[in-house]
């Protein structure tokens, strides 16, 4: 008898094919029989589901250990061309090039903790740790963390907000990972001698986050889907820019553990600006210990 966990990927694939054609009333008038059919369909689905996370999550955390220690390395290598521990005899531009392997390495890091994220948010176990924070430090921090890196693409980076202080319930980790992909993001896209504007407006009991460039932009017909996990809309028509696809559909749901919501207002050709709308709350000292 074949093992209970063992699926071909003949019996995944029909299993999925089946199952985004039920609807509610193919259920009806079905026979018992049919209808353990359907609850087969649905038990091999989610037990191949639940495989492909366990997957994404093991190599994910095997990835994140060796990188980590490579990037330490290139901390500690700097560090003595700094003191002059290491002289750079032959001209090769050490730190130049040590500073691409950083980049590199820190983009990689970046793809990898998205990875964790979306397996942990798909299990059930990643959730908002609210603290009362002020936001606009928070954004204004992250902001300014890439703006070597953006003046490093020939990008011009804005930073602006109608409110110097705003103090609000929000997960200052789950924030700047939200800025930070948004932030990559428009980067991605946008040319050298573009630029990107980060924007805060304070409407009382709504925060809004704008993040703006003057990239390629969006195609109108590829905005629907552009949260969707796995989905690049501007793979199609940018072959240069590459992506996991999991970054903004990482940031939705980020944007979701805090109540809020985000859109996407573009134009091919001339660039896009995405929309986050917070609900500015305060939570006591015991609600702060409970989350």
């Amino acid at each position: 008898m074949r093992d209970k966990r063992s699926l071909n990927n003949t019996e995944i694939n029909e299993a999925y094919k089946n199952l985004l054609n039920i609807k509610d009333e193919d259920c009806k008038g079905k026979t018992d029989e049919e209808l353990l059919q359907i609850k087969g369909l649905l038990d091999k689905a989610k037990e191949y589901d639940k495989v492909k996370t366990e997957f994404f999550a093991n190599v994910s955390h095997e990835l994140r250990a060796p990188l980590n220690v490579m990037l330490s390395s290139l901390q500690l290598i700097q560090l003595y061309i700094d003191n002059g521990s290491i002289v750079d005899k032959g001209g090769v531009g050490l730190s130049k090039r040590i500073e691409v392997l950083k980049q590199n390495s820190l983009k990689l890091l970046k793809l990898i903790s998205n990875l964790i994220d979306i397996t942990k948010i798909d299990t059930g176990f990643y959730e908002a740790d609210l603290k009362n924070c002020n936001i606009v430090s928070l954004v204004e921090e992250t902001t300014l963390s890439v703006a070597e890196y953006m003046e490093s693409k020939g990008i011009n980076l804005i930073f602006d907000t109608d409110v110097e202080e705003k103090t609000m319930a929000c997960d200052p980790e789950k924030i700047d990972r939200i800025m930070l992909n948004l932030l990559s993001n428009a980067a991605k896209f946008t040319p050298s001698g573009g630029r990107v504007d980060v924007r805060l407006f304070d409407h009382g009991n709504e925060l809004i986050i704008s993040v703006k460039d003057t990239g390629i932009g969006i195609p109108k017909e590829k905005q629907k889907f552009i949260f969707e996990r796995f989905r690049q809309a501007n793979r199609d028509f940018n072959k240069n820019c590459e992506g996991s696809g999991i970054g903004l559909s990482l940031v939705k749901s980020l944007v979701e553990m805090h109540k809020g919501s985000i859109k996407v207002i573009s134009e091919y050709g001339k660039g896009s600006e995405f929309i986050i709308s917070l609900p500015v709350r305060i939570i006591n000292e015991e609600d702060t210990k409970k989350n």
